[in-house]
């Protein structure tokens, strides 16, 4: 037997690439309004919390400023670690924020094809760190660009599509 020969079943094989046809991210992006709506969806889930909190608080009405404290401390964080699911875990598993979800709108690469989890990691942090940085004008740059992309989408390559139709095949 010849000990140098090379097994067949070594060789490397490429994986499979998914090609999209007919994605066109300036005819399928979502309307920057609906964006906007998203992102008011996202906020109100954000300040919700705290604002049941302290209406929680003010009926129980706690006799002393620290057991307000802790109560309130707490209710930030709860805050705080929903928006960090919602801005980072929910769009890193399924490609949207609970604004998109209730929007009908998804992050995809620009190509049309599922964002990976580093490139939705990379546009939720830095992307949006970016957009901040800019007093928000980073976020308006969607309402004038063709294809619909903002500064966040731009770092990421990402595009926000309408879930509906991105999903459906063109005739």
């Amino acid at each position: 037997m010849d000990t140098h020969r090379v097994r067949s079943s070594a060789v490397k094989r490429e994986k499979p690439v998914d090609k999209i046809t007919g994605f066109d991210p300036v005819v399928l992006h979502a309307p920057f309004i609906l964006r906007c709506c998203a992102l008011t969806i996202d906020y109100i889930i954000f300040i919700l919390v705290p604002a049941l909190g302290l209406i929680f608080n003010l009926l129980l009405g706690s006799s002393t400023a620290q057991g307000n404290a802790v109560s309130t401390n707490i209710v930030w964080f709860t805050a705080v670690l929903l928006e960090i699911c919602n801005l980072l875990a929910l769009p890193a598993l399924a490609g949207q924020t609970l604004g998109m979800l209730l929007s009908g709108i998804r992050i995809v690469r620009s190509d049309g094809r599922e964002a990976s989890v580093t490139a939705i990691v990379l546009r939720n942090t830095l992307g949006y760190l970016l957009t901040v940085l800019t007093a928000g004008i980073g976020f308006f740059i969607a309402a004038v660009d063709s294809k619909g992309r903002s500064l966040h989408d731009l770092v990421a390559g990402t595009v926000v599509v309408n879930a509906a139709r991105s999903r459906r095949p063109r005739p």
